[in-house]
């Protein structure tokens, strides 16, 4: 992709404290040592910087083998102190409603849009699921909706905001 800079390797190819702003968005699960990774968020940011974070929790096993945490507010709070961030602030995304639509949603869509390669078996798949197409929305709008509700402690993930502290 043009504008983008490939890089493999731990640090990132770019100038200490060049960025206002670092957006990493359903990353970090994926990074065998987060907090390397956090580490260099806070080294290519300037100062009072802005890291914004995204992270599932309730959310299946994926991009397998390379899942290897989910993060409660807690833990992110304390690896974000730990990596030097600070005024961090950790929001919650949906609720036990939103987790149960979405479960539900996972459970019917590979029914709904099975991944077969015979298209007769994929085709028969499809017209017997018909039926369960209007739950499928339904099950979506609630879990919509349910996000303007209240947040608990079972949600979708995390959305965390920290700033790199003022240089001395």
């Amino acid at each position: 992709m043009p504008d983008t800079l490939y890089f493999s390797g731990e640090v990132w190819p770019v100038e200490t404290a060049s960025f206002d702003v670092v957006l990493c968005t359903e990353t970090l699960e994926h990074i065998p040592e987060p907090q390397r990774l956090l580490g260099e968020a806070h080294r290519c940011l300037r100062s009072q910087g802005t890291l914004i974070l995204t992270v599932p929790f309730a959310a299946r096993w994926h991009f397998i083998p390379h899942d290897y945490w989910r993060f409660t507010p807690s833990g992110l709070k304390k690896m974000l102190s730990d990596c030097g961030f600070g005024a961090v602030s950790v929001y919650a995304r949906g609720n036990a409603v939103t987790v149960a639509c979405y479960k539900a949603i996972a459970l019917i869509v590979p029914v709904v849009f099975p991944q077969r390669k015979n298209i007769v078996g994929k085709a028969a798949l499809f017209a017997l699921s018909i039926p369960l197409l209007p739950l499928l929305l339904l099950l979506g709008v609630i879990a919509n909706v349910s996000l303007a509700g209240e947040v608990g402690d079972d949600c979708l993930g995390y959305t965390a905001f920290a700033r790199k502290p003022a240089s001395t």
